[in-house]
């Protein structure tokens, strides 16, 4: 079933269309195409697998389990080959007794692994070099002995170590399906307990659950990934696999669910791009071109994700201090006409929504810059921005005025600045030399909710009035 559905012509017909085979050749195309689909299909399943399992073990602090898994199979690789060749001559090359080979030892190697993290002597990740460098060490050793023998030099293990994704055949990409299948089909039954496992063990633990197991099955599903995905990027490489999607993904979400699905998005698109352009382009390893893929993924997601992108941090950085400068400047701009007007203006009596009208009297650029102790030029930036947000205006003879939103604004910026330096000075011993730089800190960043509770706790009697100046 699997053959017929890679030789329907739509998928000829779409293989022709971005430039995989010439169909003016046709004793080469229909091969081409037909080998270029199977490895497409096999490397997307690959990547989609990798990148929802990678997903989980970064979230369990353990995205190197695949790199100790991928070399310690190496040496079960070898082991196998000899095994199966010593049995029947010639028959070492059984893909499915290699892999089974390469998964006891990946097993064994994540096992040694965990032995040695609970002696609690070693870091974890001396832990993970030595186990790592121990069994890919052997593996050397062994293919070394397998190249001496007579059949070694055509037993083609070499291919699991830097991958060979254009020798996949049609039974190889049964296999990776049926895996992917099934390991797909685990995550989806037990996403809840994995997401719960990730995010706190403890809490998994006093639920009853079998924290052990579902870790170690995990564990399992990391492993069989990481051997069915040296076929195609070899061992050196498929641990990328497993950690670049879900760090790439980790920038454009907070929540697990997406953060999954976005993951194997990822995955299953670099390998599915990688695929292609090695069909492509001759003497292009599809291995290598797949991981630089996924990387160029990634740092396109470090620069511009939309959760925890380096762009996008700076950008909510720099309006965060532009408005922390705003609300200054309009508290600024309070100040200098409480200081400037008739004292009955700001007897405290009047709330923030019905704040006298401040709107009529001009404001002083060098009485702010006075004030506060800003440079002009930041003086001058700030006032074009307020008068932008529509809280300042220029009058026909050019002087500066609060607008109503200005004053409204001002006043809360005033009101949550002064409550502030009261609980300060009331509660926290602060000096009043000293308060006003302290609330400058904090006013900011002050909910609702907050401000509420400081008015209870400093027993306002007029409720969102302006307090009096503790100065």
């Amino acid at each position: 079933m699997l053959t017929r559905l890679l030789q329907q012509n739509e998928i000829l017909k779409l293989a022709w269309i971005i430039g995989v085979f010439d169909p003016t050749e046709p004793a080469r195309a229909p091969m081409m195409a037909y080998n270029t689909r199977i490895v497409l299909l096999g490397t997307l399943l690959l990547g989609m697998c990798s990148g929802i399992v990678g997903a989980f073990m970064l979230l369990r602090k353990k995205p190197l389990v695949g790199d100790v898994a991928s070399h310690a199979a190496l040496p079960g690789i070898g082991i196998a080959y000899l095994a199966v060749e010593a049995v029947s001559p010639g028959a070492g090359k059984s893909l499915p007794w290699l892999l089974a080979g390469a998964s006891a030892s990946a097993a064994c190697g994540v096992i040694v692994t965990n032995l040695i993290q609970r002696t609690r002597l070693i870091k974890e990740d001396a832990a993970l070099g030595i186990v790592l460098s121990l069994f890919f060490g052997a593996g050397i050793v062994l293919l070394t002995i397998i190249q001496g023998m007579k059949t070694g030099s055509a037993a083609g293990l070499g291919d699991f170590i830097f991958g060979k994704a254009a020798a996949m055949t049609a039974m190889d990409v049964t296999l990776i399906a049926t895996a992917s299948a099934i390991v797909l089909l685990v995550c989806f039954v037990l996403f809840k307990e994995f997401a719960v496992l990730c995010f706190d063990e403890e809490y998994a633990a006093a639920l009853g659950w079998p924290v052990k197991q579902l870790d170690l099955l995990l564990t399992g599903l990391v492993v069989g990934v990481t051997v069915i995905g040296m076929q195609s990027v070899g061992l050196l490489l498929v641990v990328a696999l497993l950690i670049i999607p879900p760090t790439a993904a980790r920038f454009w979400s907070n929540r697990l669910k997406p953060m999954v699905l976005i993951a194997g998005v990822i995955g299953g698109a670099s390998s599915s791009i990688g695929v292609l352009l090695s069909a492509t382009i001759t003497q292009l390893a599809a291995g290598p071109i797949i991981v630089l893929i996924g990387s160029i993924a990634f740092g396109f997601s470090l620069l511009f994700g939309t959760v925890r992108g380096t762009f996008w941090q700076l950008w909510r950085q720099r309006t965060a201090s532009r408005r922390k400068g705003q609300l200054d400047l309009l508290r600024a701009c309070y100040e200098e006409l409480e200081q400037t007007l008739s004292p009955d203006k700001f007897d405290g009596n009047q709330t923030v929504h019905q704040m006298p009208d401040l709107t009529a009297y001009p404001i002083k650029q060098e009485s702010i810059v006075a004030a506060r102790g800003w440079s002009p030029g930041r003086v001058a930036e700030l006032l074009r921005s307020a008068i932008l947000e529509g809280w300042l205006r220029q009058d026909s003879s050019g002087q500066l005025r609060l607008t109503d939103a200005g004053t409204r604004l001002a006043a809360r910026a005033v009101r949550n600045h002064r409550l502030w330096e009261l609980y300060l000075i009331h509660f926290a011993d602060v000096a009043p030399s000293r308060v006003d730089r302290e609330a400058d800190m904090i006013e900011h960043v002050l909910e609702p909710g907050l401000i509420d509770q400081l008015e209870k706790l400093l027993k306002q009697d007029r409720p969102n009035s302006v307090p009096a100046s503790p100065h």
